[in-house]
């Protein structure tokens, strides 16, 4: 009897979704599990969570600078 096969999606510049629920074992032999409905993997290994995504890969974008007030205007 075969499994059901799992759906995973490559996202572009940013991390693989996996239809969970999923067991992904590290480099130390150690197991993070999920037993969300679909989880996001780390690929750019920037997250702070390990293999999962947090969204670290986005570019950060700041706002426009406000306007200094120096005293050397009108």
């Amino acid at each position: 009897m075969t499994s059901p096969a799992r759906r995973v999606t490559v996202v572009p510049q940013g991390p693989v979704l996996i239809e969970g629920p999923v067991e992904i074992v590290l480099e130390d032999g150690t197991v993070a599990r999920s037993d969300r409905f679909t989880v996001a993997v780390c690929t750019c290994r920037r997250s702070r969570n390990l293999p999962w995504c947090d969204t670290s890969h986005r570019p950060r974008r700041r706002g426009p600078a406000a306007p200094s007030d120096d005293g050397s205007g009108p």
